[in-house]
């Protein structure tokens, strides 16, 4: 007796996260299309679109996901897009969403050009050269609680509490840090998956600063390629969903998150007499 196929109903949901910097003359024209071929397909999640790019995170099951995809390249002229594939047994979203925004990755300063006039991409295979070259300024370009869980070792870290916060940090102490050195710096900067490091490049290099560099990827790509006996990254790193934290080979990390605040709290904080599970720890017990 042939056996049956599987039904659709349980085959597991395909997750892409995907984001390019690209020209798009009309992003609304470019959203109503998306938006019927994403809903034709069943897929959920979010895309937003803006003039310099796109951004977003779709899941969807059997091969709706590919065929978008490769959709999204022709609409947009973007043949690389940088796109990261997960897997879940459940639908990981509820709904569509696909918007139009003023950025796809808020800076504040929407007259930048991303698209072409970022920083260069470094693989995470070279990272490790470039960032030990004495010659080169190192900077974590995420928020403060994410820093807190691990960076790379020698990075500046800005203690922004947003990506928003970065250009302001760049003014009062990024411009004179790079002008205390004697002669111009190379500077990297890196960020969870590549597209905040990507944006603040661009930032730079329109602020006058020409050897700048951006970690291909991101963290995650890293720590996924580089071995950890060959790594210089320190700690666990943040990721926004329910493993909080990831370490080498993207392993879940030993952070859990506090249902209060919503931030990442560590086995030390979790001793905290303040910490409650569900609830609360030391950061917004009083709150």
């Amino acid at each position: 007796m042939t056996p049956m196929p599987p039904s659709p109903s349980i085959r597991p949901w395909r997750i892409a996260s995907v984001y390019g910097f690209v020209t798009i003359p009309d992003p609304d024209a470019l959203r109503a299309r998306l938006h019927r071929l994403c809903e034709d397909a069943g897929l959920k999640g979010t895309l937003l679109i803006a003039h310099e790019g796109i951004n977003g995170t779709l899941a969807g099951q059997g091969t709706a996901l590919d065929d978008l995809l490769t959709e999204l390249r022709r609409l947009t002229g973007a043949a690389r897009l940088e796109i990261k594939h997960a897997e879940a047994a459940a639908a990981p979203f509820h709904r569509l969403k696909v918007r139009v925004k003023a950025e796809i990755v808020t800076l504040g300063r929407s007259d930048l050009d991303p698209a072409n006039r970022a920083g260069t991409y470094v693989e995470p295979t070279d990272w490790n050269a470039l960032i030990a070259d004495p010659d080169t300024i190192v900077i974590d370009t995420r928020n403060d609680y994410e820093v807190a869980v691990g960076t790379f070792e020698g990075a500046v870290d800005p203690r922004t509490p947003s990506f928003r916060d970065f250009p302001d940090w760049f003014e009062r102490a990024g411009r004179a840090l790079l002008a205390s050195r004697a002669q111009p710096p190379k500077v990297a900067m890196f960020c969870t998956g590549g597209i905040r490091c990507e944006k603040a490049t661009a930032l730079l290099k329109a602020e006058g600063v020409d050897e700048v560099f951006h970690l291909k990827g991101g963290i995650l790509k890293y720590l996924e390629t580089v071995p950890e006996a060959e790594s210089l990254w320190r700690g666990e790193c943040f990721v926004f969903d329910e493993r909080v934290a990831v370490g080498h080979g993207l392993e879940p990390g030993t952070h859990s998150l506090c249902r209060g605040c919503r931030m990442p709290v560590g086995p030390e904080e979790r001793q905290s007499p303040l910490y409650i599970e569900g609830v609360c720890c030391d950061r917004c017990h009083d709150r």
